[in-house]
C-alpha cells in the first residue's frame, strides 16, 4: 500500500504549489492534487513547509577509506541534516586514492554500512593512469576528476595538456564528464614566490589572494574549453571563483562547445575583504575573491554561465588548518560546509530579494537538478516527479538560527559559517521513501546505497 507526503508548498517539475506525493516501492509514484489521497494507507501532513527534492551534491571529500580526515557516516549524517540525499565523492583525499576499480572496490567497502545518504564516486584522471579509466567506466563511476594543478595529495599528481589528451581519447564516446580543477600552476608559482621575496605577510587573506591570480583560472579554462571543442566530450569547471572567465564561458556555449560550471557557497557569501587576519578557516583554492567578483557570479548563476552550487565540502584535521599560527601558507586548504549549503543560500537569495517560489525554483535548479544531471542520475535524483527516488527536503524558510558548532555534524567541527546568522532550516529529510533525520535527530539505521552508472 501506498503512503503519500503532502505539503500546501511542494516544489514539482510544474512550480511550486499545493501536492500530495504518493510513494510506493521506494519511489515516488504520483504527484497528485493536495487532496487527493486515495489508495493511500498512510498520510505525513506537512502543513505550510516547503518539500523540496533532496539535494544533490556532487562535489564532496568523503575521504574514506584510509584517512580521518572524515568518513562515510559523519558526512552522509552531515548532508541528511542539510537535506542533501545524494552524495558524489572525490577521488583524492582516500587511500587508496579511486584511480583505478581495485580502489573504488575499497571505497566500496568502507562506504557499506555507513551512508545516511545515497552516493557515487567520481574516477580520477592522474599522470600515467589513461589505461586505468575504461575499468572505472565499466565499473560503472559517474565520471572523472583531474587536477591542472598540484592537489597537495602525493597520490593524485595534477595533470598537464598531454595527459588530458590521453584521458579524452579514452572517454571520447562515454559521455561522463571530466571534471577539472581548473588553475594553472606557473602563475601560481610566481605569484607565490613574488609574495615569499617580498616578505609579504602571509596572516592577511589577501596575500593568500595574490598568490592565486585570477590568471590561472583563466588560462586553465581556456585550455579546458579548447580540449572540450576538440573532443566532443563534455568538460566540467570545478568551483569557479574568478567572474573574469564568464565571457569566455558564455563565448564557448554560444559554438555549443559542451562545458558546464559549479561554483560554491562560500564564493556567493564571503568577500575577500571582510576575511580576517589569521582566520585559515577561510583558506581554500581557488581563494575566496572580492565582493564585486562574487556579485558577478550571482549574476551568471541568474543569466545561465553558471550551471549548479555545490559544497566542495574539503575536511582535514584541526591541527591542519594552523589555526594558532594563522599563516594562510601553512594550512590546508578547505571549505568546511557540508548540511549548511541550503539554509546559506536560502538566507543569501533573502537578502536578494527573492521571495519564496522564487527562491524555491532556484534551490531546485542549482542544487538539486543541475548536479543530478551533471552526474548523469536526473530523474531517478534532482527532481519530485513519477518514478524518481522518493527523496525529499523538508524546509521551514522562515526559521531564524545561528550557526553553532552544535549544528555541524561533519567530524572536524571548524567552519567559516561559525556564527552565522541565518533564515531557513531543514526539518526532514527522506531516503527512497524513508526519513531518516527529523528535527535534528537521526531515524533507524543508515541506508545508503551506491549509484552506479551504467
Amino acid at each position: 500500500m501506498a503512503h503519500a507526503l503532502r505539503s500546501t508548498r511542494v516544489l514539482t517539475v510544474d512550480g511550486l504549489r499545493p501536492a500530495a506525493l504518493i510513494i510506493a516501492d521506494e519511489k515516488i509514484a504520483a504527484v497528485r492534487a493536495w487532496d487527493d489521497l486515495s489508495g493511500t494507507d498512510d498520510v505525513h501532513d506537512l502543513g505550510d513547509l516547503l518539500v523540496l527534492p533532496g539535494l544533490v551534491d556532487s562535489h564532496v571529500h568523503i575521504n574514506d577509506p584510509g584517512r580521518d580526515w572524515e568518513g562515510f557516516d559523519t558526512a552522509t549524517r552531515a548532508a541528511a541534516a542539510g537535506g542533501v540525499t545524494t552524495l558524489v565523492d572525490m577521488p583524492l583525499n582516500c587511500v587508496p586514492e579511486t584511480i583505478n576499480a581495485a580502489a573504488l572496490e575499497t571505497k566500496r567497502a568502507a562506504a557499506r554500512g555507513n551512508a545516511w545518504v545515497d552516493w557515487a564516486a567520481w574516477g580520477g584522471v592522474v599522470r600515467g593512469n589513461a589505461e586505468e579509466l575504461p575499468g572505472l567506466v565499466a565499473a560503472g563511476v559517474p565520471g572523472f576528476k583531474c587536477f591542472l594543478i598540484d592537489s597537495g595529495i602525493e597520490g593524485f599528481a595534477w595533470v598537464d595538456e598531454t595527459d588530458l589528451r590521453k584521458a579524452l581519447e579514452k572517454l571520447r564516446g562515454t559521455g561522463l564528464p571530466l571534471l577539472a580543477h581548473a588553475e594553472r600552476p606557473h602563475f601560481v608559482d610566481f605569484a607565490t614566490g613574488f609574495a615569499n621575496s617580498h616578505g609579504l605577510d602571509w596572516r592577511i587573506h589577501s596575500t593568500h589572494l595574490a598568490s592565486r591570480p585570477d590568471v590561472a583560472e583563466l588560462q586553465a579554462i581556456e585550455l579546458l574549453i579548447r580540449l572540450a571543442e576538440e573532443y566532443h566530450t563534455p568538460v566540467h569547471v570545478v568551483h569557479l571563483a574568478t567572474a573574469q572567465a564568464l565571457q569566455m564561458l558564455v563565448d564557448a556555449r554560444s559554438r555549443n562547445v559542451p562545458i558546464t560550471v559549479e561554483t560554491c557557497p562560500h564564493y556567493l557569501w564571503f568577500a575577500a575583504e571582510n576575511i580576517p587576519n589569521g582566520a585559515t578557516e577561510y583558506k581554500c583554492a581557488p581563494p575566496i575573491r572580492l565582493r564585486e567578483n562574487r556579485e558577478q557570479l550571482w549574476q551568471a548563476l541568474e543569466d545561465g554561465p553558471i550551471d549548479m552550487v555545490v559544497t566542495d565540502h574539503s575536511p582535514c584535521p584541526l591541527a591542519m588548518k594552523h589555526r594558532e599560527e594563522g599563516r594562510f601558507d601553512h594550512a590546508w586548504g578547505g571549505i568546511v560546509s557540508l548540511g549548511l549549503a541550503l539554509p546559506i543560500m536560502w538566507t543569501a537569495l533573502g537578502k536578494r530579494g527573492f521571495n519564496t517560489h522564487a527562491a524555491a525554483h532556484r534551490i531546485g535548479k542549482w542544487m538539486a537538478a543541475g548536479p543530478a544531471q551533471l552526474a548523469g542520475f536526473l530523474g531517478r535524483k534532482g527532481v519530485l516527479a513519477p518514478n524518481a527516488d522518493a527523496d525529499m527536503t523538508v524546509f521551514d524558510p522562515d526559521m531564524a538560527w545561528t550557526v553553532t558548532k552544535d549544528d555541524l555534524h561533519f567530524r572536524h567541527r571548524l567552519s567559516p559559517y561559525l556564527g552565522a546568522e541565518l533564515r531557513g532550516r531543514v526539518r526532514e529529510t527522506w531516503l527512497r521513501g524513508r526519513r531518516v533525520f527529523s528535527h535534528g535527530q537521526f531515524e533507524g539505521e543508515p541506508a545508503g546505497r551506491e549509484l552506479v552508472r551504467r
